[in-house]
């Protein structure tokens, strides 16, 4: 039997995840419950250089998926009956053979989902890409982290709020946002070391905001927390509010969000054809533990590996790629 001393060493040598964890539940890990969803990061290439995100993506960076690996995924969605693939980046957009890749996993039965920055949209490459979405009835998840000018303007730099009103004025043309099958989300995310606030209270703010301001509609708000890791956590340290934050996260653990956190019903797929739990195990190189020859179930009910970084997923009501997790 583990003597107290060792049992004390053991925790302390855990993420604070994993404590958290430990204490909440009994157990230090956790286990993926099913696999609905392929999660694809294409690329890092992207025209706006965020303070919030977590890969550092940028203009500058040129690391993009190869065709081969793309061919790949269209094999694997078939061997593991994935209906689901979740297209990130970087702005996905703007991979060079990135309608080549849509078009080959529609044609095989797979819901697509694409995860914009709206702005993207007006670079002059992206002619009659909100076309191309509405073609294919892609599902679009818009990042719109304020309703305010200022706010977006200071997180994504000067005119991003102004392309991305405008870019979502021409999805809603296309009936995004606005005809049943043509899901447009927006996502909100917090511009400083807090949490969001209530995802439905927000909603509504959204809703009354755009209708009024701009004429705009959408289908459902998602509230996002930052992640304390990449640009975010350097900002954070840059203005002495990390071991802030940090607490924050841990004192507002939620295990009513475990059920339904991301990693726990999809996979993760870097640019360059690696496997992860999450997109964030991706910026931070935290591969996938499970091999990629066990079969679907079994992929589906793999350990997952987390850190610390995970406190942000459990932390109030929640967050995820879908949006918050609990009420």
């Amino acid at each position: 039997m583990m003597s107290i001393l060792t049992h004390t060493l053991t925790v302390a040598r855990m993420n604070l995840f994993a404590q958290v964890l430990q204490q909440v539940t009994g157990a230090p890990q956790l286990t993926a419950l099913s696999l609905q969803t392929l999660q694809i990061n294409v690329g890092l290439r992207c025209n706006l250089e965020c303070r919030h995100c977590h890969l550092a993506a940028g203009p500058g960076r040129r690391e993009e998926m190869s065709w081969q690996t793309m061919e790949r995924i269209w094999s694997l969605v078939e061997q593991w009956g994935i209906q689901r693939v979740d297209l990130t980046g970087g702005a996905p957009e703007l991979h060079p053979r990135f309608r080549e890749f849509v078009t080959g996993l529609v044609e095989r039965q797979v819901q697509v989902q694409v995860r914009t920055n709206l702005s993207v949209l007006h670079l002059p490459e992206m002619r009659g890409m909100a076309e191309f979405f509405r073609h294919h009835r892609l599902q679009l998840v818009g990042s719109l982290p304020c309703y305010l000018e200022a706010n977006v303007d200071a997180q994504r730099g000067d005119g991003s709020h102004q392309q991305m009103v405008a870019a979502i004025g021409v999805l809603n043309q296309l009936g995004y946002g606005r005809e049943e099958g043509l899901q447009l989300d927006l996502v909100y995310n917090p511009g400083g070391a807090a949490l969001p606030p209530n995802q439905v209270q927000l909603e509504a703010a959204y809703r009354r905001e755009l209708a009024e301001r701009y004429g705009l509609s959408f289908s459902r708000l998602l509230t996002i927390t930052n992640m304390p890791i990449g640009r975010f956590r350097a900002t954070l340290r840059q203005q002495g509010k990390e071991g802030h934050y940090w607490q924050v996260l841990q004192e507002a653990f939620n295990p009513a969000t475990l059920q339904g956190l991301m990693c726990r019903h999809q996979l993760s797929m870097a640019w360059d054809g690696r496997f992860y739990d999450c997109d964030f195990n991706v910026a931070l190189d935290l591969p996938l533990q499970a091999s990629l020859e066990e079969s679907a179930s079994s992929l589906a009910r793999r350990t997952i590996r987390t850190g610390s970084h995970c406190l942000a997923c459990t932390a109030g009501s929640g967050s995820s790629c879908g949006g918050a997790l609990a009420a």
